[in-house]
């Protein structure tokens, strides 16, 4: 990231969150300008992987309702027993 893309933003917080921040960031020997822009970076990245999860979820769906391929609980089940047993088996073929 280099200076000329980065630019400051506002936010306003209590009083009490500010505080808080603050008291954390000299416990951590940082400061609260470093805390709130890690946790920001931190919540944006565990949310864009719940997003991509979600839209993932959304395709299988729409696949699954377009062509009805799947695999029962059981087919699933059995699978991933054999490869918590440490065996290196295909996944089972989907089927209507």
């Amino acid at each position: 990231m280099n200076a000329a893309s980065i630019r400051p933003v506002a936010i306003k917080i209590d009083e009490d969150t500010r505080d808080r921040v603050k008291r954390l960031a000299e416990a951590r020997h940082r400061s609260s300008h470093w805390m709130m822009l890690e946790a920001i970076r931190q919540y944006v990245e565990r949310e864009e992987k719940r997003e991509a999860f979600r839209q993932d979820g959304i395709r299988a769906w729409n696949e699954y309702q377009a062509t009805g391929l799947h695999v029962t609980l059981e087919e699933a089940d059995a699978w991933l027993a054999q490869l918590e047993a440490g065996k290196d088996v295909a996944p089972p073929e989907c089927h209507v």
